[in-house]
């Protein structure tokens, strides 16, 4: 057995900082704190696009080169055609649902800046839109697109349900970042410098969020 690096530590940081400020948007809209509620879509805003940045500059199995599901790629893996390797990272379903995952953040986050209740919060967006694209994004805000990120949590939470059934723990590497392999494989650099370069991304990108937000308030 070889244990290998696959998740390197920004990329688990990012996954888990995700998860609670998911966790903590939803618990602010329904107590109606919605300054925490803007907030946590700020911080969410800023981690997906640190997440871009690192599909191209993060660990090797953190890019999306190495997992962009592609046509071919794709089929392979539906046939059992596919090489061991396929399912180190995320296996090209599980690309699917991560791509859709981030999507579906994406345009939550950027509707809510324009979304407008009409009692007592309005995203930042709302006084530079017109009133037929506030409407828009207040619809998709507070009802698709609310309801399209709950199937998605639902679909990725029983995914790792069903792999744990299969003897396949999805969780203990997204925590540890090594999995256990039977064969051996391309591991992601985890060092230092790595970490520090994804310090200086993610703070970039924070800088560039709520500099952004500055300017349109």
């Amino acid at each position: 057995m070889h244990s290998i690096r696959v998740w390197d530590l920004p990329l688990r940081l990012f996954h888990w900082a995700l998860l609670c400020c998911i966790v903590g948007m939803v618990a602010t809209a329904q107590l109606g704190l919605m300054e925490w509620h803007f907030r946590c879509g700020y911080t969410i805003l800023s981690l997906l696009l640190f997440r871009l940045l690192w599909g191209f500059a993060g660990g090797y199995w953190a890019r999306f080169s190495s997992f962009f599901p592609g046509p071919k790629r794709l089929l392979a893996y539906l046939r059992g055609e596919a090489p061991a390797s396929a399912d180190v990272g995320h296996n090209p379903l599980g690309a699917l649902s991560v791509l859709a995952m981030l999507a579906a953040l994406f345009a939550q986050v950027f509707s809510g800046l324009g979304t407008d209740d009409e009692i007592s919060a309005a995203g930042p967006l709302v006084r530079h839109l017109a009133a037929e694209w506030v409407n828009l994004a207040s619809f998709y805000h507070t009802r698709l697109g609310k309801l399209l990120l709950l199937a998605l949590i639902v679909l990725h939470v029983s995914a790792i349900v069903r792999y744990r059934f299969k003897g396949n723990n999805l969780v203990r590497p997204m925590l540890v970042g090594d999995k256990m392999l039977a064969f051996s494989a391309t591991a992601s650099r985890d060092g230092w410098r790595e970490r520090l370069l994804a310090l200086m991304l993610f703070a970039a990108c924070a800088f560039a969020v709520f500099g952004a937000l500055r300017l349109l308030g």
